[in-house]
């Protein structure tokens, strides 16, 4: 006997999801509430398969979120937090109300913290899980920290969030981990290696703040996120100081003391020189020793992993050489040139940097320092020279950094047109994008330069499949040779009969020349047309239910090439405008 019928999105995936009103009324919070606990929680809008069982028959889109996100939900602590601090909130309304302001002080003197350490511990495990979701939060962090005090930003935020920043820039130039460097309209672009995995951030422009007139930021939603990134950056850079041996919070080495340093804040002049980015930070160990370089060990393997070995080696190779790439470079910066950017990048590969002692606490020696080797200007002209420094524009060290070499500084100096800056973030096997002409030469270059390795320790002979094409062709062909003659043979016979036996002896003769046998030419069209079936007959064959994605990349695709075309042709364009004005 049949049981009971189901009835209708009971299983499945009508049972699997719930709307955000339903979730809301579970959890009793406000949208506003909802959403700062979502994003805190790390709990995100699910797209289901089918959104017509899904949304339970209902018509439009609604915002879905799984049903085991919302039960996990349930028993966060951090609820009870927000209900406190609407608790409060309104004991301040009474008693403002009430004109008692006394009582009104005392509440907002003393507000309900939220604490977010265990959320960091269940989000990220392991010190490597956090180290994998640092791009949003350094680039975050990074952007908050140039912000004045703002509505719906508290200015400790922003504050917090500078002073982070810094602590995980000093521990970037101790470790010297930078790898790549970008200048962008959005800002610097820097990428550091760090317990192998790769972090990339973006640091903005210094420019003045310019206040939002429209609503179209909301900047309560990004200060929620900024809550939870700083605590998460906190624990970052305590783990790196500990794993370094390093003070943290970070102390700088001890300076000489200048005059009329008694009346100044200990506290803040320190906080200072860690901003400056120019001074070395006190190790925990007694001795504080240089790194020194460790050699990588060898292993004897066979076939594949050997050449794999041998490319590891080579990169780490490399990393060590760029680890020192200033290394003994004494650079003077100008007031016009981006401090922190320059800073950064050159201390992280060894140099020693200075500027105008008017412009920022930190500059270690004068301009007219003779040992100065290059001073960095980014205007036309300059009035005092000294022939004993090279004068070269900031692109100058992004672009070094990105080669892994100091470049010639002819291309660099004063007024000089500069080359084009390339991005060191493209991705040299994806063929479909747009390489421009520079980019092209320098991974010819490249190439040419693995090759010339490559001819230095040769590699065993390789059979192509072009020779075992041959190879086929011929043996099909000697075969074929052998069938006529044997068909031809039985016709000879017979003729053979006829003919005297010198006439034979001659016949046989010209038998046994060896003639050059002749190439088979093919024809290009009857080639891509065979092509061309071979393709839509692969098309055809591409199962129902991969139909759709199948065509959405041959659109991407489609639209690839004409961007590639359409980038092309702006360059065309350039050159020859070039070559009207020469």
């Amino acid at each position: 006997m049949a049981g009971p019928r189901r009835k209708k999105y009971t299983s499945g995936e009508g049972a699997q999801y719930v709307t955000r009103a339903t979730a809301m009324r579970a959890l009793q919070l406000s949208l506003k509430d909802f959403r700062r606990l979502c994003i805190l929680k790390g709990i995100y809008p699910r797209e289901p398969r089918n959104r017509k069982k899904a949304q339970k028959g209902a018509t439009g889109i609604k915002t879905l979120y799984n049903k085991k996100d919302i039960r996990f939900l349930l028993h966060e602590p951090i609820i009870w937090k927000f209900r406190e601090q609407k608790t409060v909130g309104r004991k301040i309304g009474r008693a403002k109300a009430l004109k008692e302001y006394s009582e009104a002080k005392h509440l907002m003197n003393k507000p309900v913290l939220i604490k977010l350490d265990h959320i960091v511990k269940e989000r990220y495990p392991t010190f490597i899980d956090a180290l994998r979701d640092m791009d949003d939060c350094l680039t975050l962090c990074h952007l908050f920290s140039t912000f004045p005090s703002i509505r719906h930003i508290p200015r400790d935020q922003s504050t917090l969030c500078r002073r982070l920043m810094l602590e995980f820039m000093q521990a970037v130039i101790y470790s010297k981990a930078l790898r790549k460097v970008f200048i962008s309209i959005k800002g610097y672009y820097f990428q550091v290696e760090i317990k192998g995995q790769l972090i990339t951030w973006i640091m903005p422009h210094q420019f003045s703040f310019e206040p939002q007139t429209k609503e179209d930021v909301d900047f309560r939603i990004m200060s929620t996120f900024v809550q939870f990134y700083i605590v998460l950056l906190g624990f970052v850079n305590f783990r790196l100081y500990h794993v370094m041996n390093l003070h943290y919070p970070p102390r700088v080495r001890r300076v000489e003391e200048t005059e009329g340093t008694d009346l100044v804040d200990k506290m803040a002049l320190q906080s200072e020189r860690i901003a400056a980015l120019n001074y070395p930070l006190v190790s925990t160990t007694t001795s504080i020793a240089e790194e020194e370089e460790t050699a990588l060990d060898k292993f004897e393997l066979d076939g594949n992993e050997a050449s794999k070995m041998e490319k590891a080696y080579i990169e780490a190779d490399k990393i060590q050489k760029l680890k020192t790439l200033f290394k003994g470079m004494k650079v003077f910066l100008n007031r016009e040139v981006p401090r922190e950017p320059l800073v950064f990048i050159l201390r992280c590969f060894g140099a020693e940097i200075s500027w105008d002692k008017k412009l920022f606490v930190g500059a270690t020696f004068e301009e007219s320092d003779e040992t100065i080797t290059h001073q960095v200007v980014d205007r036309p002209q300059i009035e005092r020279q000294y022939i004993s420094r090279y004068y070269v524009q900031p692109q100058w060290v992004f672009d070094s950094v990105n080669a892994r070499e100091l470049l010639p500084v002819e291309r660099y100096f004063i007024g000089a047109v500069l080359p084009p800056h390339l991005s060191p973030f493209v991705d040299e096997s994806k063929t479909e994008a747009y390489h421009p002409p520079e980019e092209q030469q320098l991974f010819s270059n490249n190439e040419n330069e693995n090759e010339e390795e490559e001819e230095i320790t040769p590699a065993p002979p390789k059979i192509t499949t072009k020779e075992v094409d041959v190879s086929t062709k011929s043996i099909s062909s000697i075969q074929k040779s052998i069938n006529d003659s044997e068909e031809s043979s039985s016709e000879e016979e017979d003729e053979e009969g006829d003919l005297g036996p010198e006439a034979l002896k001659e016949k046989m003769k010209m038998k046994m020349i060896v003639t050059p046998g002749r190439m088979e030419e093919k024809d290009p069209f009857e080639e891509k047309k065979k092509e061309r079936e071979e393709y839509k007959l692969r098309e055809k064959m591409v199962h129902k239910k991969h139909k759709a994605l199948y065509k959405s990349m041959m659109k991407g695709r489609a639209l690839r090439a004409k961007d590639v075309k359409v980038l092309t042709k702006k360059r065309q364009l350039i050159d020859q405008k070039k070559m009207l004005k020469s």
